[in-house]
Parts: C-alpha cells; sequence; structure tokens
C-alpha cells in the first residue's frame, strides 16, 4: 500500500495555543480547511469524537460536499451509536463522499466521559462491545438478506440494509488503542489500527503485537492492518528557529487552562487509557528521543490524546517521519499547534520531502531487486543510511 497522509480538519479558529471556549462551527472555515488539505494532497482527514463537542458525521458530510478526493474519518464511539444505524449512517456517508468514507472506533477510555453520555460498561467489555459492533457492521454492509444478532451486547431480529457502501460490502475500518484487547480486536478485525507517536522502539514493539494478533486470527498477510501514527510536528526552515517554536508552543500550553474544544485540562491526574498511561512512562525517559521526537508536549497536557511532537528543521522533521516508514508505518497523521497554518506548512515543506524520500526507497529497492545496487570493498551496499539522532543539541528556552 503507497504511503498516504493523515490530519484533521477544524470547525473554526480555536487552537491549542489560543483557545476560543464555546467557539461555535464556522461553515465556511471547515471547508476551506478541509480544501487547503486537499491542495496539499493529505489523503485524510479525521473529524475526532467529543462527548460535549460537534457531531463528526455532520461535519463529514460538509466536508465531502466541499472537496473531491479528501477521504473523511469519522471517529465513532460504539455507545453512542446502534450497530443498525451506524451501518446505514456510515453507508449513506460512503454513498454521498463517492466512496471517501472511513471509520475510526474508540472503545472509550474514560469512564468518567464516558459516564456522560450514559455508559457505564467497565473498560474490559467495552473492547467485547466493539468487536461485537465490528462483526454486525461488516454483516450488515456484505449481507444481501435479513439476518438476526442475539449477541452479549446486541440483539435484533430480521434486520437488512438497503444502504451499501459505494464498493458494495465494506468501509476501512480503523481501531486504536494500546491495551492488549485493543491489539486483539483491531488485529483481529481492523482494517487499520492507530497509534500514537513512540519512540521507534515502542512503535516497532506495538507494530507486532498487532500483526502477531492478525496472524493469530488467520487473517492473510495483505490483510493485515495498516499502521497509522500520530505526531504534532513544531517545524521551521532551521532546527533553532524551530526550537525557538517549540518552546513558545510549550509555554503557550503551559498557560492554558483549557484546550480547543473548551475542555479544562486536568493536571496531575493519572489518566485512566492505557495510551496516555505509555506516553507518561516514555517521557519520564527524557525529553527528546530518537531523531526528534519531544515529549514536553505530553506532560504539559498530561498526555491528552495525541501530543507527541516531533521538532527540527523541515529536513530533520522529514527524515524523523521516514523512519517511522521504514518501520511499517505507511498511514502518517499529522497535525500541529497552529491548526490551519501549520497544515500549510507541512504541505509546502514536509510532505514533498517525505515522499521524495519514499520514491528515493521506492528506486533504490527496485535497482537492488534489480542487481544494480553493487557492495563496496567491505561488503557493505552504498545504500545512504542515516543517523538515529542521538547527537541532536536541544537548544533551552531563551
Amino acid at each position: 500500500m503507497p504511503v498516504e497522509f493523515i490530519s484533521l480538519a477544524f470547525p473554526n479558529a480555536s487552537t491549542e495555543l489560543n483557545p476560543i471556549p464555546g467557539a461555535p462551527i464556522d461553515p465556511d472555515y471547515l471547508a476551506r480547511y478541509a480544501r487547503n488539505l486537499e491542495d496539499y494532497n493529505i489523503n485524510y482527514t479525521l473529524q475526532p469524537y467529543d462527548s460535549g463537542g460537534f457531531d463528526p458525521f455532520t461535519q463529514a458530510a460538509h466536508i465531502a460536499a466541499h472537496t473531491k478526493k479528501l477521504k473523511v474519518i469519522v471517529a465513532l464511539r460504539p455507545n453512542t451509536m446502534y450497530p443498525t444505524v451506524a451501518a446505514k449512517a456510515l453507508a449513506t456517508l460512503d454513498q454521498l463522499s463517492r466512496g471517501r468514507a472511513v471509520v475510526h472506533f474508540i472503545a472509550g477510555g474514560s469512564d468518567q466521559d464516558q459516564a456522560r453520555e450514559g455508559d457505564f460498561l467497565v473498560k474490559d467489555k467495552r473492547y467485547s462491545r466493539l468487536e461485537e459492533y465490528i462483526k454486525i457492521l461488516k454483516r450488515a454492509w456484505a449481507s444481501t438478506e435479513a439476518f438476526d444478532w442475539d449477541g452479549e451486547h446486541y440483539q435484533f431480529k430480521n434486520f437488512a440494509s438497503r444502504v451499501k457502501p459505494v464498493n458494495g460490502s465494506s468501509i476501512p475500518i480503523s481501531v486504536g488503542g494500546s491495551s492488549d484487547e485493543a491489539y486483539r480486536v483491531g488485529g483481529s478485525l481492523g482494517d487499520i489500527f492507530g497509534l500514537w507517536g513512540e519512540p521507534l522502539k515502542e512503535t516497532k514493539q506495538q507494530i507486532d503485537r498487532i500483526h502477531g494478533e492478525a496472524e493469530k486470527a488467520g487473517r492473510p498477510r495483505s490483510e493485515w492492518p495498516r499502521i497509522w501514527v500520530t505526531f504534532r510536528p513544531i517545524v521551521a526552515e532551521t532546527d533553532d528557529l524551530a526550537w525557538v517554536k517549540a518552546h513558545k508552543t510549550l509555554a503557550a500550553l503551559k498557560g492554558n487552562s483549557a484546550d480547543p474544544r473548551g475542555r479544562p485540562v486536568q493536571a496531575g491526574l493519572t489518566p485512566q487509557n492505557e495510551g496516555s498511561k505509555r506516553l507518561l512512562e516514555i517521557a519520564e525517559k527524557g525529553e527528546v528521543q530518537d531523531r526528534a521526537l519531544w515529549y514536553p508536549t505530553v506532560t504539559a497536557t498530561n498526555a491528552r490524546g495525541a501530543s507527541t511532537a516531533l521538532v527540527g528543521s523541515w529536513d530533520v522533521v522529514s527524515e524523523s517521519i521516514l523512519d517511522y516508514v521504514d518501520l511499517g508505518c505507511d498511514l502518517i497523521s499529522i497535525r500541529g499547534y497552529d491548526n490551519l497554518n501549520d497544515a500549510i506548512d507541512y504541505g509546502r515543506h514536509i510532505l514533498p520531502r517525505v515522499r521524495a524520500g519514499i520514491k528515493e526507497r521506492e528506486t533504490k529497492k527496485t535497482g537492488t531487486t534489480n542487481g544494480s545496487e553493487h557492495a563496496d570493498g567491505n561488503g557493505t551496499t552504498n545504500g545512504n543510511s542515516h543517523a538515529n539522532g542521538n547527537s541532536i543539541v536541544v537548544p533551552t528556552a531563551a
């Protein structure tokens, strides 16, 4: 599969640097934002779910109506919509967007947030519910006949959907998480598995877990989930300028009492979800890891969502992303802190460099396959190698 890019189309000008609590949706801003992503050849936009926020389905439909190629990923919590209803809603969106719908499932990582919408199921059971939910969707989309369901979490009789995905049988399903159950459900049933940015070693360990579960489920290698990894790049023309920008960003994050959606920052509380716990544990090992992975943004936000930064020049951050491509990640999500301006910067300076690096790797691989690459006198090939970034010097805030 080709390497593709994911971002997030924001509904208004509120950012983590300058939050506007209670800001209404701005339809023109959302459409312009989505068109910018499309113009810079970003392939997907994720529309997130928040118990008190804007509806992702409605935003996705608006985005689809104002773009031609951009795929829309709808974040969905199983407790918020019955699976038979979701099957029809997602297939309807897929038809409206001419085959551009994707669904990303969130089992639910916070008891407190789940309770806000009446869900009191314990966390261990949320993944068994998600597993059942995905199986119902797959059957509803592919089945030509009505069927009954008598499961642990859902029961119904004689359901048949006349609304089918554009390809006739399926919509890409993404699962995220860092728990054993997340790996099992996503590895066995997902088309995509979403990870937050961790060091290369830890990311490889997670990929191996996911692929191991896919293999255990009997899925052929061609059907194993694609790996999606998310970063928050802070970039500039030079490393020095990028680090100045990073420290300004960090100061702003520490000074804000709310995120861009108006939710209070709950510093000091231990998160319930495994992904946030992992990020905070890794942050204790050092501020900078690998080539440019920066963790103070994690601790400043108490690992609220995807919060790991990549800091450096356009070249350094592009090479950092390529490290993850080499690891097997073929869906790269990048979104910044100055939302729209950062997205434009990525489109101008990061994506072209990453895509050029991928093309170079493909050309080299083709040459190696054809026997055109030769070894030097020590028996090693002439392929370009790169450092792991341990020599990077991190400037302190001025």
